[in-house]
């Protein structure tokens, strides 16, 4: 099995970025690349290093996909007036049979960065908005 660093990432990125909405729910919020993703380190021409742009490609897929809703980007800096969509908060505050809220779960696994079971946590969270 190819070891995707990448989907890795991007699981730990989708993970941040929703908890940082339901952290500020129901609020609108700007979210910025860098608290997601880390300090960037722009080429000599500006542009901006690949895992940057992943995790901004991060947030417009879920918004694309009906986890976020965010008024519009800036730059390529942060979204503006973010916030979880209804589904999205619902599925982060249920609680499965031992009593967890999906919420802390995801925090448990971003904190501790156990990459086998924050992918397990999250394609089992995005598996649910679709059903």
């Amino acid at each position: 099995m190819l070891d995707d660093l990448h989907i890795h990432d991007f699981y730990r990125d989708a993970g941040r970025i929703l908890l940082a909405l339901f952290q500020q729910f129901p609020a609108p919020a700007t979210i910025y690349v860098e608290d997601i993703a880390g300090p960037d380190t722009p080429d000599e021409f500006g542009l901006h290093s690949p895992r940057h742009l992943a995790c901004l490609g991060a947030m417009t897929w879920l918004r694309e996909c009906g986890y976020i809703n965010f008024s519009q980007l800036v730059r390529q800096e942060a979204v503006e007036e973010a916030s979880l969509t209804h589904h999205s908060f619902l599925l982060l505050v249920s609680r499965g049979d031992d009593g967890v809220s999906n919420a802390e779960k995801l925090n448990e696994a971003v904190r501790e960065g156990s990459s086998p079971q924050l992918a397990t946590l999250m394609v089992g969270l995005m598996g649910k908005l679709t059903s």
